[in-house]
């Protein structure tokens, strides 16, 4: 598979204004022009977003907090939600709604979970959102995985949430910042893993010999970003390199996609990592970084509004502070488009609407929901 390897000399559309964030703006796009509009502010280290089906937003908060945007105007915190280990990176994180949430009111939740001894990992819960007029509340709970091996490191936890067309979840988790536990099959750290709804094992998860059967693949560093092609059930996602080497790859059964062995960023420190970029039995990348973005929030561009867009990928960077565009044929990134950067503050999640815009999380102290839509329109 061909890696597609795009530095400053691809193509780059960012609107030259001021360097601090500043909103109610726009910039000049593939699109035309694109006008990035705050719809609400003052959440707490925003981290998912999700759509509910009455046009509402579902946002969760890495401090702890779910909560339902209406109108511009941030709910207070949904109760009955379990203690999370909200240090360093850790807290609660992604959330998905089940395909049926419209009847069964169903939701998952990742979560660095606290365990014995100041560790804590990985987990995911499954519940049930009672809907009030003053907000919500979590029923149902049950914690229907969490990964072994608790540690007390506060990074690297991953995680997103990805349903599958035949209704399994697959959920992304970082190594915890122990590169070598990407490489033990037996260590569920830095793999994606599949599950059934109620936290079993699929029986055709891939298995390979010595593998934890709830593996799908191995070899990841943090990813945090992850989603679905629609048209095959393809899953993509994109991940933290160290310094440089931040990832997009097709995320497919049984597969190594190789971290610390390969990689295309060096240490901190400048050292080199692994062995090189590529040995056999081990996956490419897509498209990599250098210098990083540090990717997060990922989506496929299936709307209306940019129908030039149809099928690319659209993800944020955190230290970037980017919106990008991946241009895509097929399996192939053919291309890179970055979007306000600099303007918008640290992309933490991308979403595409049921309207066709898109929809960004800041990851600040007073982190914004901000849409962005053709300007003057798309309405």
């Amino acid at each position: 598979m061909r890696i597609r390897h795009l530095f400053a000399t691809a193509l780059v559309l960012a609107c030259p204004l001021a360097s601090g964030p500043v909103m109610g703006q726009s910039v000049q796009s593939s699109a035309g022009t694109l006008e990035a509009t705050v719809l609400a502010e003052g959440l707490e280290h925003p981290w998912a977003l999700a759509f509910l089906p009455d046009g509402r937003f579902l946002v969760t908060e890495r401090g702890g907090a779910l909560r339902i945007i209406d109108d511009g105007v941030v709910g207070p915190a949904i109760e009955g939600l379990p203690e999370v280990m909200a240090r360093g990176q850790g807290g609660l994180l992604d959330v998905a709604l089940a395909p049926d949430f419209s009847e069964s009111g169903r939701l998952y939740l990742t979560m660095a979970e606290p365990g014995e001894g100041g560790t804590s990992g990985t987990a995911v819960l499954s519940a049930r959102l009672a809907l009030q007029t003053d907000g919500g509340r979590l029923e149902d709970q049950a914690v229907i995985f969490r990964m072994n091996n608790f540690t007390e490191t506060t990074r690297h936890y991953g995680s997103r949430i990805v349903i599958g067309k035949d209704g399994n979840l697959f959920v992304t988790l970082g190594e915890r910042g122990d590169a070598a536990r990407a490489q033990d099959a037996a260590d569920l750290a830095g793999g994606v893993v599949r599950i059934a709804p109620d936290g079993s094992v699929p029986a055709d998860n891939p298995q390979p010999d010595g593998w934890a059967p709830e593996l799908w693949s191995i070899g990841h560093r943090n990813p945090q970003g992850a989603t679905l092609r629609e048209s095959d059930g393809a899953l993509f996602a994109v991940e933290h390199g160290a310094r440089g080497g931040d990832e997009v790859n097709l995320v497919q059964a049984g597969r190594n996609y190789g971290w610390p062995e390969i990689t295309f960023g060096t240490d901190y420190d400048g050292s080199r990592i692994g062995s090189g970029t590529e040995r056999e039995g081990l996956e490419q990348p897509l498209h990599y970084w250098d210098p990083s973005i540090s990717p997060s929030g990922l989506d496929f561009y299936e709307g209306e509004l940019f129908p030039g867009w149809a099928g690319d990928l659209v993800l944020g960077g955190l230290s970037g502070t980017v919106l990008v565009r991946l241009d895509m044929e097929g399996d192939a990134v053919v291309g890179e488009e970055r979007l306000f950067e600099g303007q918008l503050g640290r992309i933490r999640d991308v979403r595409v609407g049921a309207d066709g815009a898109l929809y960004l999380l800041t990851d600040e102290r007073d982190g914004r929901l901000i849409r962005v839509a053709p300007a003057g329109g798309g309405k």
